[in-house]
């Protein structure tokens, strides 16, 4: 069957993408990706989110044959929980980033490392974000912060009006050593140098000997560009950055994630019943 499929491995972004207005995984998409393992497609989510916050969304799921980009590439996982790539700030580095000066009247800062979720305050709205995990943040003080096993240290504002500077800054002193990237208009993310979507996917899809022609994607925001560039099919939801769909002009754009559009693009690619 996979030698008359379209696509032997389907990628996804999560927030925006595969995930409904809610922000949680919809009947339907369920049923469709039910449907997409009955035809032995390969399926990787690929999310900024935290894997211990995916897992419950993947089990949500059901199905057996995911693979778990998360953190933008910092960590690989399969579904019974294995790490199978890592990439990490060195925790000096990240401590330095934690530490930034911003105006804490306009912006956060966050953490994701292997032994949780740091968030400089208390912020009781981002819980709307993680419904069907339950997954959340302890408030810790950065300036005595062990920053070891750090995935990603990211910057949460109003608008994007509010980080521009805060970017500047950031490119101009960690540039060299960081990856920076907007996930969405109002969450500016670090990473360590080369990690992203794109490369994480590239090695998901050399450990089963795919091409990236064999690879089709979803994405909404910048963080999916190097994903969404690379694999043989990009596409990028309605509802996405502007940016994103600037950045990468020949793609095509498809539905809003509050309508599932993704599992209506997968129905109609697949013949999926």
């Amino acid at each position: 069957m996979r030698s008359l499929l379209p696509f032997q491995l389907v990628a996804s972004d999560l927030d925006g993408t595969l995930l409904n207005a809610q922000h949680i995984v919809g009947n339907f998409t369920i049923e469709t990706l039910r449907k997409l393992e009955q035809q032995q497609v390969d399926i990787v989510l690929a999310t900024g989110r935290k894997h211990e916050d995916v897992f419950s969304i993947v089990e949500k799921i059901g199905i057996e044959n995911i693979q778990i980009i998360t953190s933008n590439g910092a960590r690989i996982h399969d579904l019974s929980g294995n790490l199978l790539d890592k990439n990490d700030l060195p925790a000096d580095l990240a401590l330095d980033i934690m530490n930034t000066p911003f105006d804490k009247n306009k912006i956060f800062v966050n953490s994701y490392q292997d032994s949780g979720w740091f968030i400089d305050r208390d912020i009781p709205q981002l819980a709307k974000y993680h419904q069907d995990s339950g997954f959340t943040y302890q408030v810790t003080d950065f300036r005595k912060h062990d920053a070891s096993g750090t995935e990603k240290v990211f910057f949460i504002a109003r608008s994007q009006a509010d980080l521009l500077d805060l970017e500047q800054y950031l490119r101009h002193t960690y540039g060299t050593q960081t990856e920076i990237v907007y996930s969405s208009l109002n969450c500016l993310e670090i990473m360590n140098k080369e990690v992203s979507k794109g490369n994480a996917l590239k090695k998901a899809l050399a450990n089963r000997h795919y091409s990236s022609a064999s690879c089709l994607a979803f994405g909404d925001g910048m963080n999916d560009e190097s994903m969404l560039d690379f694999v043989g099919k990009g596409c990028i939801m309605a509802n996405a950055n502007p940016a994103l769909i600037k950045a990468l002009p020949n793609l095509e754009v498809i539905g809003h994630h509050a309508h599932e559009a993704v599992a209506s693009y997968l129905r109609a690619t697949f013949n999926l019943i």
